[in-house]
């Protein structure tokens, strides 16, 4: 029969499943809030959901000077980077899915390197166990959104949606909602100002850019790194992409960005420890 299955331990609704439709094996667990389906008598993982806003492009970012500009005004709610002291923190945005964000986890714990995952709602709730692999692994989790819209082109009640959601989905997981946030494409306006301020997210951006979502080399994503990096900085990188993207450079960069930085000296922090702020709240 094919359609969903769910259950309702303790009011919250969850999907049950036995294998998935790729080639990956995931373990026979049951997740809050996970939907899957049913094919031929089996049950199949959803597929990774796309970005509502679509990929990541220079379309729908606004210009840097723009953030800055923010981080000035809201110099407590909108953060660029950290002290300037040999320790940077590097983020990835737009997991969990099941191709790219098991290889940059797979590096990460190669180095034993703790880094910071923005992740999307939706694709916590289609991937619950490469999420959880995340957290096993001591990384840190903030929100990237419900479905990765630009914000600041919704309305607020929208945007209030946007973000209640995907903390709800982490704290369903793990018993806490982050306290970071960073709003797709670093697109913000005083709405989403406002609104992360009142569900207690400060709102995370950047001061170096990988570019890894532009079908870069492995050296370009590096070389966009390391040209870049200083004390404090805070490195924007991909775990996930859209339809048609690809993000080979940044497997391929990665090892060469830790292997680096470690050899000048330089140690890698989550946000939360960087900025020292709260990672999650109750």
């Amino acid at each position: 029969m094919n359609g969903f299955i769910y259950g309702v331990p303790n009011g919250v609704p969850y999907r049950v499943y036995s294998r998935s439709c790729t080639n990956n094996v995931y373990p026979h667990r049951v997740y809050p809030g996970v939907f899957y389906h049913s094919y031929n008598g089996s049950w199949y993982r959803m597929p990774t959901p796309e970005l509502a806003g679509g990929p990541e492009s220079e379309q729908e970012r606004p210009p840097h000077a723009e953030q800055t500009d923010w981080a000035s005004l809201y110099p407590s709610e909108v953060l660029l980077h950290g002290p300037q002291v040999k320790e940077v923190s590097l983020t990835f945005d737009d997991g969990p899915d099941t191709e790219w964000t098991p290889q940059v986890l797979s590096i990460l714990k190669q180095y034993g390197v703790k880094a910071t995952f923005f992740c999307v709602g939706h694709r916590i709730q289609t991937n619950p166990d490469v999420f959880m692999q995340m957290i096993q692994d001591g990384h840190e989790v903030g929100n990237h959104s419900w479905s990765h819209p630009n914000l600041s082109k919704l309305p607020a009640e929208e945007i209030r949606r946007q973000l209640t959601l995907t903390n709800e989905q982490v704290q369903r997981l793990i018993g806490v909602k982050p306290a970071n946030l960073r709003p797709p494409y670093g697109a913000i306006n005083e709405d989403v100002i406002d609104i992360a301020r009142s569900l207690d997210l400060k709102i995370i951006l950047w001061n170096v850019d990988s570019v890894d979502w532009n079908r870069l080399t492995g050296e370009q994503v590096a070389a966009n790194v390391l040209a870049n990096t200083g004390p404090g900085s805070i490195i924007l990188m991909h775990s996930a992409t859209g339809e048609g993207g690809t993000l080979q450079g940044t497997v391929d960069g990665l090892p060469r960005i830790i292997e680096k930085l470690q050899q000048l000296g330089y140690s890698f922090k989550t946000v939360s420890q960087l900025l020292d702020i709260p990672a999650y709240v109750r």
